[in-house]
């Protein structure tokens, strides 16, 4: 099963059934790869066909539900024992007459949950709404509620081992982001480096293996840097033009994201400039971050020290990340930016990624962090700076 043993399982099923029972549920069906994986230790690339873990409020072993060719991945890399394991068969694979749904209301039925308060995961990337209107229409005698982000903000917090998984995926970052620097050279092509960025992310440190990343690399260069979600090309680094590398190293499924810019030459004033003032106003957010501070003082610490360089920053500078599946190593809970209240706690975690994106241009430097009883734990060591090679 992995890092985790079977009372790290139930510790985190019981605080999700103390969720559950606050807002009035009988029954979790959970969609999200990453909290079917929190929840039960699931680990596989399944998540492009239906699947869930059915969570009720007894105190009771969950249940997996997916395909059927899947299933001994469930019991692989689960505690789970195969009474709980239920595998459709393909013929419910991508099918115009029918649906794993409808699988999944016979299980639900069979188990005598046919008629509960039911809540689905009603934004998770991987539930479609036809599954949902399947359900609805083969459950006609249960109540269906949106179970929002019930169980990310329960990983909100992380454990002892947690922790320790980020930490040993910072030292993997480290060495990746240094092999990232040194393959933005003029002549290279983007793709030959993105390669070479991938290999370290997955070979990581001979005493750490690296996983795949939930968000592959991404690196806009020369005008690209004016906004933060392109990937490469083929196309040559040049001179004169400056790269941004997003990128994360991740073990046993834990994130550490992070990003830093190179300019190859001279950069030009304005790019420098930004460089000090994000710099700055990383380090006055970091500098602020201890238990019981809100998200919205951090960020506050951050738009404070950067008012004088006269940039404006719209979008939030950053998020709640670890655990996570693709598209995205961010937890969908905790923001950095005004309004967001939420009362930081010790082991939260965070990638704070003040980006600055202009019309023509853009940096990033971030840093992804523990909050501490103290203050804040990044889980890398690259220094916060432009990387200029001329």
């Amino acid at each position: 099963m992995g890092p985790f043993d079977r009372t790290d399982y139930e510790d985190r099923l019981a605080k999700t059934r103390a969720r559950m029972e606050q807002v009035g549920l009988d029954l979790l069906l959970v969609t999200d790869p990453a909290n079917m994986h929190y929840l039960t230790g699931y680990d596989g690339w399944s998540f492009y066909v239906p699947q869930l873990v059915a969570v009720p409020i007894e105190p009771e072993d969950p249940v997996w539900i997916g395909r059927g060719i899947d299933a001994n991945g469930a019991r692989v890399t689960t505690f789970l024992n195969d009474g709980d394991i239920f595998g459709y068969s393909d013929d419910y694979v991508q099918t115009p007459d029918r649906h794993p749904m409808n699988f999944v209301a016979d299980v639900l039925r069979a188990r005598g949950w046919g008629g509960r308060v039911i809540a689905v995961e009603m934004d998770s990337y991987y539930f479609s709404a036809r599954g949902f209107e399947v359900l609805r229409h083969d459950l006609p005698n249960a109540t269906f509620r949106d179970a929002q982000e019930l169980v990310n903000w329960v990983r909100a917090i992380k454990s002892t081992k947690e922790i320790a998984l980020m930490r040993c995926a910072g030292r993997i970052m480290d060495r990746v982001m240094a092999v990232a620097v040194d393959a933005v050279r003029p002549g290279v092509r983007q793709c030959d480096a993105v390669a070479a960025i991938q290999h370290a992310q997955v070979t990581g440190l001979p005493e750490l293996g690296g996983d795949y990343t939930s968000i592959v690399p991404m690196l806009p260069t020369g005008p690209g840097t004016s906004t933060p979600h392109l990937t490469w090309s083929d196309e040559p680094f040049r001179d004169g033009e400056a790269t941004i590398m997003e990128l994360a190293a991740c073990h046993r499924r834990y994130h550490c994201p992070q990003a830093r810019t190179v300019f190859l030459g001279q950069p030009p004033q304005r790019l420098s400039d930004a460089a000090a003032a994000v710099v700055d106003g990383l380090n006055a957010a970091l500098d602020a971050v201890k238990p019981g501070v809100t998200c919205e003082e951090v960020e506050g610490a951050w738009r404070g020290a950067i008012a004088k360089s006269g940039l404006v920053k719209e979008s939030r500078i950053g998020y709640s990340t670890g655990l996570n599946y693709p598209p995205d190593w961010g937890e969908h809970t905790m923001s950095l930016r005004p309004g967001d209240r939420t009362v930081m706690q010790p082991d939260m975690t965070f990638h704070m990624i003040p980006g600055i994106w202009q019309d023509d241009w853009g940096i990033e430097i971030s840093e992804c962090f523990r909050v501490t009883e103290t203050g804040a734990e990044p889980f890398a060591t690259t220094p916060r700076q432009l990387f200029v090679k001329r």
